[in-house]
């Protein structure tokens, strides 16, 4: 049973990070490009769900939920700084526009 739902989870993760429409393009019309998910934001994703799904082995039958939530948020936020650093690396231009963004709401 535990098998079935770690592999369950990844496979989730896999299809909602993976999960692109393709769409046909006009030779007349270019629309603005989108950016799609910052890296940030996929660090989050792929270390919350691996997260979870480590802290469920981990905590085993007495403790799986807790382990679970524990492990996907420390998984989540280390994904996250992982992917702000690559986002940094990346695209420091983007990375500004954004930190000024929440600078502006913080006030």
């Amino acid at each position: 049973m535990k098998n079935i739902q770690i592999y369950l989870t990844i496979l989730f993760a896999f299809f909602l990070l993976n999960s692109q429409s393709a769409q046909a393009q006009d030779t007349k019309q270019k629309e603005p490009e989108k950016k799609g998910w910052s890296k940030k934001a996929k660090g989050a994703v792929i270390g919350g769900a691996t997260g979870a799904t480590a802290g469920r082995v981990i905590a085993g039958k007495r403790g799986g939920t807790r382990g679970a939530i524990v492990g996907g948020a420390a998984g989540a936020v280390a994904g996250g700084a992982i992917g702000r650093k690559k986002d940094r690396q990346k695209d420091p231009q983007r990375y500004e526009q954004y930190a000024d963004k929440n600078k502006k709401q913080d006030k």
